[in-house]
């Protein structure tokens, strides 16, 4: 075999490491759009942090590790840790040792920033997937494994086929006996936009915040966002297309905890479900939420598959 040179990303890198992402990650390809926006936009992106080794100028693999330099939230730069959104190697170079020298050269890019913990994959805004997929991935579930990654947790993805879509009458019946306890439901307006990004990003997760305000400054549209209120206060928000401009992909989706039990959630998710199929949508999918979750119940009760299980795992540096 050619001798192997190790690097990180130089500009003009592109055009191969999409061609090799689509050769080994066959479950997840990408576009050169997506690359960009994904990963070389990404406000946390260092070139240091993405490892590349190459034979006579041809990338044969790469693995990629990133650092928060922007906090999502607040002052909070979680400056304890790393995260891994993706890695591979050409086929015909595997069995060299290439990945575990890839792996070793970020792990020392991540010790040199002070960080002590590297995760696959967990990362917000821009992952690719949640974790690994061992049913996709084997190969790279059992590299992770050998050398240390221990599993957190598990999401899955779920989709859901909106052929043949008839809004349920136990629902409506529902939504109409909420609205005469004081509660409405509507497309957001301008005036929700503050309180809908702050509600989201204090009662769940920054990056669904985030995803809104950015989405709104993109493609996602008002008509796409659908709001509960009790009396006047908000309760619940559900939107689909604010990932990438993906009007299929559905989420995020919250309803405030002590709103829960009353059927907030099923109406919203349902009353998003129509708006989809109103427009024409097929089918509705997301990457992650706990099976067991009160999120990923109400999906199974709706009729949401389970389609893909991602575990996110780490390991001290």
């Amino acid at each position: 075999m050619p001798e192997l040179d190790y690097r990180y990303y130089v500009p003009g890198d592109e055009e191969q490491l999409v061609i090799l992402w689509n050769r080994c990650l066959t479950r997840d390809p990408i576009t050169a759009l997506r690359l960009r926006n994904l990963v070389l936009l990404d406000p946390n992106f260092d070139p240091e942090g993405l490892r590349i080794a190459s034979s006579q100028e041809r990338i044969v693999g790469c693995f990629y590790t990133i650092r928060r330099l922007l906090p999502m939230h607040g002052t909070e730069l979680e400056d304890d840790r790393g995260w891994s959104p993706f890695f591979f190697v050409d086929p015909v170079f595997r069995g060299q040792g290439i990945a575990t020298r890839l792996l070793e050269d970020a792990k020392a890019f991540l010790r040199a920033h002070k960080r002590d913990r590297l995760l696959f994959s967990g990362y917000a805004p821009n992952y690719i997937v949640p974790g690994i997929d061992k049913d996709a991935y084997p190969a790279g579930s059992a590299f992770l494994e050998k050398r240390g990654f221990q599993r957190m947790y598990t999401s899955v993805a779920m989709d859901y086929s909106l052929v043949g879509f008839e809004y349920p009458d136990d629902v409506q019946q529902l939504k109409e006996q909420r609205i005469q306890e004081g509660y409405s439901f509507a497309v957001a307006a301008d005036s929700d936009l503050y309180e809908v990004i702050q509600f989201a990003t204090n009662e769940f997760n920054p990056d669904w915040g985030r995803a809104i305000r950015e989405g709104l400054l993109q493609q996602l549209k008002m008509t796409q966002i659908l709001i509960a209120r009790h009396q006047g206060e908000l309760v619940g928000f559900c939107l689909h297309g604010g990932y990438e401009g993906v009007r299929e992909r559905f989420g995020p989706f919250g309803v405030d905890p002590g709103q829960r039990g009353r059927g907030i959630g099923k109406i919203l998710l349902f009353d998003c479900l129509q708006l989809m199929r109103s427009h024409g949508m097929h089918g509705a999918w997301f990457l992650w939420t706990g099976e067991q979750s009160p999120a990923g119940q109400l999906y199974k009760k709706t009729g949401f598959e389970v389609t893909r299980s991602f575990e996110i795992v780490s390991t001290s540096l």
